[in-house]
This record gives C-alpha cells, sequence and structure tokens, in this order.
C-alpha cells in the first residue's frame, strides 16, 4: 500500500497508453484519475487523434481532480510543424481538500513515470488553461 507521501502506484496502463501517445500519436490525449481504494493512478478517458482541445477539456469533471496529458500541434514561425506534450494538474477550486492534497502528493511521482513531458501547467479553474495559454506556451 503506497503512502501518501511516496504518492500512488501507476497503473500498467498509464505508462502504456502514453507512450503510445509520445511515439505512436495515436491518442490526442488522456484524463489520469487516482483510484483511492485502489491506491494507483488509472486511465479514465483516451482521446483519438481527430478530437480537439475543447473536447479534452470538457473530459474534465468540474469539482474533482484529475492529470491529463495532452498532444497540441501546432506550425512554428518557420512553418514547421512540431508538437509538444502538456501536463495538466486539474485541481478546481471546487474540490474536496483531501483530494487536492492526494493529487498534489502524488504529482511528482506520477510525471516521472511519463518520460516525455515538455510543459507542465497546473489550473484550479478553466481560465488558467484557456487555449491561448497553450499557444503561449510553446514559443
Amino acid at each position: 500500500m503506497a503512502n501518501a507521501a511516496s504518492g500512488m502506484a501507476v497503473n500498467d496502463e498509464c505508462k502504456l497508453k502514453f507512450m503510445e501517445l509520445k511515439t505512436k500519436r495515436n491518442h490526442r490525449f488522456i484524463v489520469f484519475k487516482i483510484e483511492e481504494k485502489m491506491q494507483q493512478v488509472m486511465i479514465e478517458k483516451i482521446g483519438s487523434p481527430n478530437e480537439t482541445y475543447e473536447d479534452f477539456t470538457s473530459s474534465l469533471p468540474d469539482n474533482e481532480c484529475r492529470y491529463a496529458v495532452y498532444d497540441y500541434d501546432f506550425t512554428t514561425n518557420e512553418n514547421c510543424q512540431k508538437s509538444k506534450i502538456f501536463f495538466f494538474s486539474w485541481s478546481p477550486d471546487t474540490s474536496r481538500v483531501r483530494s487536492k492534497m492526494l493529487y498534489a502528493s502524488s504529482k511528482d511521482r506520477f510525471k516521472r513515470e511519463l518520460d516525455g513531458i515538455q510543459v507542465e501547467l497546473q489550473a484550479t479553474d478553466p481560465s488558467e488553461m484557456a487555449f491561448d495559454i497553450v499557444k503561449g506556451r510553446v514559443n
């Protein structure tokens, strides 16, 4: 049983699907949820490559914490196609204090399991992860 200081165990499926997103690019985003009873991070939702950023943000619950990764495609000023993998720590103000503490204490360990994250964003309400903020973080 993992304790709060060391963070939650990470289900192997999380790492597998993240590697698919990173290398095969067959997912646009992945939403992760901590299953408190099982003491581990699990996959809650996987977005297909044709889903939008709006589809991604609407996948996050209004009053519960989540982790998520999003593969953002963009074109540089030099007209090069690129992508960056964003890690989101979603912790809405309306979520339970215990849940916020659990997600905060487990975040670093979970992020270490996902090799290839390029940008991290923390958000407590939807305005903090507006698309303009994501676009602004790739330059």
